[in-house]
């Protein structure tokens, strides 16, 4: 349904994904997507980040939410990375979860879509419901969603298949009123929050 996705969030380079996906908890793609142009622009380097002020960046970022926090992470995150890691985002798990906001989704965001490396499963908020839905997983808690799914789940396919459920997360598998009768996987989904809507 979904062959060619790839991530939401825009960016040119492992460190405008990494401050993308830090911007992006608790906030739509959509609205990080509307903040990072003039972000970048702003501080258009690693150090620039550094180097920023957080109460004037936590206004730059002010519409993503958590925004004081995420500045803190922000400036953490270029500190650490300058002073560890020669101004290069790093390319390990193990690496990157001790840079500031980068925990393991955050990690897995940056491996994947920036470096094609196939750590684990992004769990975001559409791949926690949807693995619940279609059976992939019992647990609620992301990090054991992850395990479950790196078992089923082919490794060459966990970059992509994260991409693809939240693609469908957004498209047809929504949380309040999943389109079901518009979706191909619905012969062999038993949710029990289907809907039997015919499609319009």
């Amino acid at each position: 349904m979904y062959p060619g996705v790839t991530c939401a969030l825009h960016h040119s380079n492992a460190w405008e994904l990494l401050v993308a996906t830090i911007l992006s908890a608790q906030c739509t793609d959509k609205r990080v997507n509307e903040v990072t142009p003039g972000l970048f622009k702003k501080y258009p380097t690693i150090r620039d980040f550094a180097s920023a002020s957080q109460a004037e960046l936590a206004q730059d970022i002010r519409s993503t939410g958590f925004f004081n926090n995420k500045a803190k992470s922000v400036i953490g995150a270029a500190k650490k990375i300058l002073s560890d890691f020669g101004g290069e985002v790093p390319r390990e798990m193990d690496q990157l979860l001790t840079v500031p906001g980068a925990a393991r989704k955050t990690a897995n965001v940056v491996l994947g879509t920036a470096f094609g490396i196939a750590s684990g499963v992004v769990v975001d908020t559409h791949v926690q419901r949807i693995a619940q839905r279609l059976d992939l997983t019992k647990h609620s808690d992301p990090k054991k969603i992850e395990q479950d799914l790196m078992k089923v789940i082919p490794q060459d396919r966990w970059i992509l298949f994260s991409h693809q459920i939240i693609h469908h997360g957004r498209a047809l598998c929504v949380a309040r009123k999943p389109k079901c009768a518009e979706c191909k996987l619905n012969a062999v989904c038993y949710a029990p929050d289907k809907t039997a809507d015919k499609p319009a």
